[in-house]
């Protein structure tokens, strides 16, 4: 089988962690960088970010969409900080419509142990359940 190169996408930072959209659109990629950015990638835009948030204050090592986004349009970044911030995040079918990103929650429980924070962030496959990891040896469930 023939591979080739379909895209290259520009991050400009070092990165550390990503996670493809799963609806039925799938045109979205989101990225977490070493220089405490996620991105988010619009596939049919080019390949520079369409947005960049920069709301944590270290490495983010861990980025995730919710599986089921039209049931729960979420996503999450973990981060070195200690912190995970949570999202809303829409995309639509209609392409003359820009992605809509909310802030909901920055949650805050693992303590950091030598510089590293929170390592991983999953959502429950059928649920609005959070799962964070961190280098302070705990898993959290966050729930609403």
């Amino acid at each position: 089988v023939a591979q080739r190169l379909v895209k290259r996408l520009a991050a400009g930072a070092p990165l550390a962690c990503m996670d493809i959209h799963a609806g039925a659109e799938n045109r979205n990629l989101l990225c977490g960088t070493q220089s405490r950015t996620v991105l988010w990638y619009d596939m049919d835009l080019g390949d520079k970010p369409y947005k960049r948030l920069a709301t944590h204050k270290a490495a983010v090592r861990d980025v995730a969409y919710h599986p089921r986004p039209s049931a729960y349009p979420l996503f999450a970044s973990a981060s070195d900080d200690g912190q995970v911030h949570v999202y809303h995040g829409s995309v639509f079918d209609n392409l003359s419509k820009n992605a809509l990103i909310v802030p909901l929650k920055i949650l805050k429980g693992h303590q950091v142990v030598k510089y590293l924070g929170v390592h991983a962030c999953t959502f429950h496959p059928t649920l609005p359940w959070l799962f964070t990891a961190g280098a302070d040896g705990n898993v959290f469930c966050w729930t609403e």
